[in-house]
């Protein structure tokens, strides 16, 4: 039997051991059990949910500023989890990418402290924002262009932590939505 399905991709399973702490298997287990489902299916879930978010860091060829929205999704809980440094993320987010497609040294720092160093943090984005709001206006930049997003065309902040969301606010700003205004012709 052929082990690759229609769809050219690997359909056998493996089986893999993990090692968890005791209170994540008892909260496997109460989701399972007020699912109706398997200890396992909980696990298959959180692992395709995961994989799921971070999709882009899967293929190497999403580098730069493309990366800015997995880290903004989930950077705070990867950055504490693999105990990424500034260093390593800007290696990760821009090593092999052109000059006008990478993400600011100090944008990625300020991802790299968005989970541990909060009063450092809020310091420095209401000074960055400040900074990229008088540049963007001597450049004639505007933010977001979707007139169908609230706020008049800024992507809306998820409830949350106020500090995490001018973080997300600012480098979406800055790294996504940011375009060129061509200046306007005066009709004769």
């Amino acid at each position: 039997m052929n082990s690759q399905d229609r769809g050219g991709t690997d359909s056998r399973k493996k089986a893999v051991s993990i090692r968890i702490n005791r209170s994540d298997a008892r909260n496997i287990k109460r989701l399972a059990e007020r699912l109706g489902a398997r200890d396992s299916d909980v696990i298959r879930f959180a692992i395709k949910l995961m994989l799921g978010k971070l999709s882009p860091l899967q293929d190497p060829a999403i580098r730069g500023r493309n990366l800015v929205p997995v880290f903004l999704e989930s950077g705070p809980e990867l950055i504490r989890h693999f105990e990424l440094d500034a260093t390593r993320l800007i290696s990760i987010i821009n090593d092999g990418v052109e000059p006008d497609r990478s993400v600011d040294p100090e944008d990625v720092q300020l991802i790299a402290m968005s989970g541990l160093q909060r009063s450092y943090l809020k310091l420095r984005v209401a000074g960055f924002q400040r900074t990229h709001s008088s540049q963007a206006t001597n450049a004639g930049q505007v933010g977001t262009h979707n007139a169908g997003e609230p706020n008049g065309g800024t992507r809306a902040a998820v409830d949350g932590d106020p500090l995490e969301q001018s973080l997300r606010q600012y480098l979406y700003e800055k790294y996504l939505y940011s375009t060129v205004v061509e200046p306007r012709k005066i009709p004769a």
